[in-house]
């Protein structure tokens, strides 16, 4: 198949095709991006791949350019955000072309959005997954692997590490020494109200609530919800009948400043750009205010700082069940998590692989754990990073 590379002059993008050049099934390459020298300085870092790499210049804002694009390839790959701005956008002209479309969405907005479009994505035979990265994408396919090892799912939760070990050093919130569109995105989600999973319904909740948790493996600790499109699409996938959310694995001191932050932007003092900005230029003003929420705020104990962790009936006993990243493998998780860009660009290319062979082109808009197979998924990933599958799953019965 030919790929077109969206946005692929950035990071993440970069990423996913520096892992795509070498996968089966991928006949070339274009690389897009609104800038066209970044695209053709990209481009040049394949001029050795086994494929061709070719760069052009491409504003999605265009919508005849888009489809003129999307006309020539088999398949997109969409790293353009803000996705609440650009994801139906793309999406939209994908299904009109004909291609297959993949992106890491990390917004639950645009996410139920996109999901719309299923009937029409559906009868255009076109298979588009959504949120194919690390948190969504590598968290639903862990969600995947432990539901598989239960009959029915009462509570699902899945987390993601910040400051805590195993996170790595997180580059992604600074560039040039401004805040990045993700610093952004994580003040946009961490206040407000975000959706999750009460009862088995979708609800609309504030975020930085604390979950406290018990796992197998006699891990205890507690997380904080944050906005992320995992609960709504597991409510769907999973059927879990009790409560789904997105968490954060995060010290009591960064959890606390976040609150602050929250409450401020909450009552208008701060818009999520300024706030970003407060994030990695922390102010004593803050700080001192902060102090007090820190000393009361429960850490995360000894959880594992990337999983999910479900219960549910299996046998008809009360169970647990945790899937985890192994820490000891191919140099530790902090090895892929210390560089979002490759821990979010290479499994939307792992993901694109699947729809290339056929396993996961199914028809329709879909979330990462209702298409893709998560067991080779994850020894794919394993594979990247020099060794085995990186999956842990412990399970414990309750009672």
């Amino acid at each position: 198949m030919k790929v077109l590379a969206l946005g692929a002059a950035g990071a993440m993008g970069a990423a996913a095709v520096e892992t795509a050049t070498h996968l089966l099934g991928v006949e070339g390459i274009v690389i897009a991006d609104r800038d066209g020298r970044a695209a053709e300085t990209v481009a040049r870092r394949f001029a050795a791949a086994p494929i061709p790499v070719t760069a052009r210049p491409l504003d999605v804002t265009d919508a005849s350019a888009l489809r003129d694009a999307l006309t020539s390839v088999d398949l997109v790959l969409n790293t353009v955000g803000p996705y609440y701005r650009f994801g139906r956008t793309v999406l939209e002209a994908a299904i009109d072309t004909g291609t297959h479309y993949l992106d890491i969405c990390d917004d639950w907005e645009p996410t139920l959005d996109m999901l719309g479009l299923d009937d029409a994505a559906r009868a255009a035979g076109v298979c588009a997954i959504v949120g194919m990265g690390a948190s969504p994408g590598i968290s639903n396919l862990l969600a995947a692997l432990a539901a598989a090892e239960l009959d029915t799912v009462h509570d699902a939760y899945t987390a993601w590490p910040v400051d805590v070990p195993g996170a790595g050093e997180d580059e992604s919130l600074l560039t040039d020494g401004q805040p990045t569109a993700a610093a952004v995105h994580w003040m946009q989600q961490s206040s407000g109200t975000i959706s999750a999973v009460a009862a088995g319904r979708l609800v609309s909740q504030r975020p930085l609530r604390p979950v406290e948790l018990t796992l197998p493996g006699g891990r205890h600790g507690t997380a904080y919800t944050v906005g992320h499109p995992e609960p709504i699409t597991l409510q769907r996938s999973l059927k879990p009948i009790g409560d789904a959310a997105n968490l954060m694995v995060v010290t009591p001191t960064t959890l606390a400043y976040l609150e602050v932050l929250r409450r401020d932007i909450d009552a208008g003092a701060l818009t999520n750009e300024a706030a970003a900005r407060e994030l990695t230029r922390p102010t004593l003003g803050r700080i001192a205010r902060s102090v007090p929420t820190a000393l009361r705020t429960r850490g995360p104990g000894n959880l594992p700082p990337f999983f999910a962790a479900l219960s549910g009936r299996r046998a008809g006993r009360n169970h647990r069940v945790l899937a985890h990243l192994d820490p000891s493998i191919a140099g530790g998780i902090d090895k892929l998590f210390g560089d979002m860009a490759r821990a979010t660009g290479i499994p939307l290319a792992l993901g694109m692989s699947q729809v290339i062979d056929g396993r996961a082109r199914r028809p329709g808009v879909h979330p990462p754990e209702a298409v893709i197979d998560a067991p080779s998924f994850f020894t794919d990933l394993g594979r990247e990073f020099g060794g085995g599958s990186p999956v842990v799953i412990e399970q414990e019965p309750v009672g």
